[in-house]
């Protein structure tokens, strides 16, 4: 490992603050003595976040209500707030949303970090934080995935991060000032310890894990594995989950380095580093819980792939973090805090 990263305190702006994500990254922020203000239009979260966030954190963090694309909006923050940093995770994420409305994807994820980070330019804030996905990698030829594996999305939303990913590559290079880490989650999953706050559930569900609760909690009849036919030990896709918590600690991670940036621009992966089955998902939440999870097979999803799961050695090397929760820790908390909130 690297020397020790020394902790730096900064003004930050986080987009999206109330989401899954954003909210975790927001306590954890606040926890380490950061200044956080926070961005959010509400319409893939719940307004209530902002109580549970503020009650956990035991101060009122500065939430503002409004869109990323509104130029006049995000330059009042930046510039009343005095942030120094911005962490960017405002953005439509489903992969079915994506097919069915490209268009507003690409107006809101691409068009909207344009804008976004057209008024940072103009604030003269170079510092950025910005969250893309592992869809990015597509259908990968080798495993795990490092960094440099080739960038080949095979759907929309995919090409969206890919798209903002080389729009932040080109920043960097023609601005050397600017400091861009570029973090590619695979699938963050779990809540917060004190289960006041975790994923919001209230839509219909695009991911395996949203799935599997409603079954437990008997708003589904069964769950739908779609595709028993990969080149997997067992037929079932293999993804790479990672607990909300330890996703949240790697932004803190990344305000203390960012500074050290090797070169303008530099992507992380933050998964656990171990893939697991859709049935090895199944089994966990059945032995945490104790309950049977009735399942049939469907066939395959339009931008699945077989196999996904990350090589984590840069960020554990130099960002010195390193996931700290199990499955099943990672499946008892989500059960839990779909249990105590009555999704």
């Amino acid at each position: 490992m690297e020397g020790a990263i020394h902790l730096k305190r900064m003004k930050t702006l986080i987009t999206g603050g109330a989401g899954f994500i954003g909210s975790h990254t927001a306590l954890d922020l606040w926890k380490n003595g950061h200044q956080v203000s926070v961005v959010d239009n509400y319409s893939t979260s719940s307004s209530r976040v902002k109580t549970n966030i503020n009650k956990l954190a035991g101060h009122e963090i500065e939430f503002f209500e409004g869109d990323i694309r509104d130029q006049k909006f995000i330059f009042q923050i930046l510039k009343s707030k005095e942030i120094e940093l911005v962490i960017h995770l405002a953005g439509l994420k489903s992969i079915k949303g994506s097919f069915n409305n490209p268009k507003l994807y690409d107006e809101i994820n691409v068009q909207g970090t344009k804008a976004l980070v057209k008024t940072m330019q103009e604030c003269q804030v170079k510092k950025l934080i910005f969250s893309s996905s592992a869809t990015v990698y597509g259908m990968p030829e080798c495993l795990p995935i490092i960094e440099k594996t080739p960038l080949k999305p095979i759907h929309p939303y995919g090409k969206n991060k890919t798209e903002i990913e080389c729009f932040l590559k080109e920043v960097s290079h023609n601005d050397p000032l600017w400091r861009i880490i570029n973090f590619r989650y695979f699938n963050p999953i779990g809540a917060h310890h004190s289960l006041e706050i975790g994923e919001n559930m209230f839509s219909e569900p695009n991911n395996l894990v949203p799935f599997i609760l409603k079954v437990l909690l008997q708003e589904k009849d069964e769950l739908s594995i779609f595709g028993n036919d990969y080149n997997t030990p067992d037929g079932t896709g293999v993804r790479d989950y990672v607990h909300i918590e330890d996703i949240a600690r790697a932004h803190s991670k990344g305000i203390s380095y960012i500074d050290n940036l090797e070169e303008g621009f530099q992507p992380f992966n933050l998964g656990s580093g171990v893939g697991y089955s859709v049935l090895e998902i199944i089994s966990a939440f059945e032995k945490v819980t104790g309950k049977k999870i009735p399942y049939k097979f469907s066939k395959r999803r339009d931008g699945d792939v077989a196999s996904l799961y990350a090589d984590i050695s840069s960020a554990r090397k130099k960002l010195l973090w390193e996931p700290t929760y199990s499955l099943e820790d990672m499946c008892a908390s989500a059960y839990h805090f779909a249990l105590k909130n009555n999704y």
